[in-house]
């Protein structure tokens, strides 16, 4: 339902889907950051995906079908301490692989954020220089969401947790 939802969400560009899965094609080997290994564990919730900016990620992200999966994040268990996400600029046509995206990922957790990889709290523009989010307009695409999600958000609503 999530990605029914970033595919329905305004400034969604495209993702990576899964080996062996339907949908769309994988950008590669799908891999995991080491804290995962470290914990045990052998896979994770993850995604891969392309935005326009980094606004349009954050109304995806903290409202609707996908700030209801985040409101039951404390059972997956993920240790606090790593990041929960990483961002960074592609250049136009670029499919970053998995292997790129855990490389950013752990870049970011061992050396904090930077213009190779960041957080919305510390975020950076494509030519390296540091970024304030527009939350305005964050919010403003957040509710154009809502519209286009009306229906997603009622069926996860009423999923019993």
């Amino acid at each position: 339902m999530n990605f029914e939802a970033a595919e329905r969400a305004e400034g969604f560009v495209s993702r990576s889907g899964y080996d062996g899965e339907p949908g769309p094609e994988s950008w590669g080997r799908q891999i995991f950051p080491r804290f995962l290994q470290e914990n045990g564990a052998v896979s994770g919730v993850s995604s891969l995906s392309i935005w326009r900016d980094p606004e349009s990620l954050m109304a995806y992200s903290y409202s609707g079908v996908h700030a209801e999966a985040l409101k039951h994040g404390r059972s997956w268990n993920v240790p606090q301490r790593w990041p929960s996400l990483v961002l960074w600029w592609v250049d136009e046509g670029h499919h970053p692989t998995w292997e790129e995206a855990v490389r950013r990922f752990e870049h970011l957790h061992d050396q904090g954020s930077s213009p190779h990889a960041f957080t919305f709290k510390q975020p950076f523009a494509p030519d390296g220089s540091a970024l304030e989010i527009d939350r305005a307009k964050a919010k403003e695409i957040s509710a154009r969401n809502a519209l286009g999600q009306k229906d997603l958000l009622s069926v996860i609503k009423s999923i019993p947790v």
